[in-house]
């Protein structure tokens, strides 16, 4: 059996669901890897591109600034799963002027995709708002200082169906990522320095990762069952509509990256970071189809 180590860099269903059903599953078994499932959130990036990275965002971006060579093979949606979630009052994300936003930095992807968002929205993120920059987490201090009044807005992620939250609060969603800005997004990349993307290893992960896609598309209970694991706070009713809003419609039944797509979102990313975009959505997204294993098929390592 091959092995192989696969790094989330964010938390949420956004980063972890494919790679949560696909072991759960039994699909990493199932195409003969063992994968060990690791933590890369705090990670340099030295020690990421040593093994797979879910992170394509992360991944894009450090290949632009600072050219490591990541390759993706395969991409889960092109929406990413972020929310604009606001105290009472505000209404839309013009109405962010002048107000306190905790938001991701600016060279993380959540951090830069929200900014591409502010810009369209007229909003100049370093002039027209006092932003609270905070490192990646569940999101619960962010809760609680909009509750108390010391931020206005915050940018949150997947751990939480931000609708349904802003509804027990009486807040607003002012606005979805995935509606603004589409970026083929997380999935699995590996740097061709240390893997070979052609691996048995990791193509047996891409393998799975394809089967559990086709699980969040085919077998909504199956899913949703999965999806109440992170989404403890809400009521399976709750967890069924945020399946039924950005889930189901919008992830991937093949994991092919609609490089149209790409190429728009990398040069909206290569100019938020003011660096050449040096590479093509072809070169970065590599997602053609993986030939099926074959019974009986050896293994081999990869560290």
């Amino acid at each position: 059996m091959y092995t192989i180590d696969l790094a989330y860099v964010g938390r949420g269903l956004h980063e972890e669901l494919v790679a949560y059903i696909a072991d759960q599953q039994d699909y990493y078994a199932a195409e003969g890897v063992h994968v060990a499932l690791r933590d890369g959130c705090s990670w340099g990036e030295e020690r990421l591109r040593h093994g797979a990275t879910i992170g394509l965002g992360r991944a894009l971006l450090s290949r632009l600034a600072h050219g490591i060579p990541w390759t993706a093979l395969t991409i889960n949606t092109h929406r990413p799963l972020f929310w604009f979630l606001a105290r009472p009052g505000l209404t839309s994300l013009a109405d962010l002027a002048g107000r306190r936003l905790a938001v991701h930095a600016p060279h993380t992807a959540p951090g830069c995709f929200a900014r591409i968002v502010l810009r369209r929205a007229g909003l100049d993120p370093d002039r027209d708002l006092h932003t609270v920059v905070r490192p990646p987490g569940d999101y619960g201090m962010d809760l609680r200082r909009l509750h108390d009044g010391r931020i206005d807005a915050a940018l949150v992620g997947s751990t939480m169906a931000p609708e349904a939250v802003a509804a027990e609060h009486g807040w607003q969603v002012l606005a979805w990522v995935g509606d603004h800005f589409r970026i083929p997004t997380v999935g699995v990349a590996v740097d061709p320095t240390y893997i070979d993307p052609d691996d048995p290893a990791i193509q047996a992960v891409v393998r799975a990762h394809r089967r559990a896609l086709l699980v969040i598309r085919n077998e909504p209970d199956t899913t949703v069952r999965h999806m109440r694991t992170f989404l403890g706070r809400h009521t399976a009713d709750e967890v069924q509509a945020h399946y039924e809003a950005f889930i189901a419609p919008y992830f991937t039944t093949d994991g092919q990256a609609d490089l149209a797509v790409g190429a728009t979102a990398i040069t909206a990313v290569a100019a938020e970071l003011g660096v050449p975009a040096t590479v093509t959505a072809a070169e970065f997204y590599r997602t053609a189809a993986t030939a099926p294993r074959e019974p009986g098929d050896g293994g081999a390592t990869v560290v």
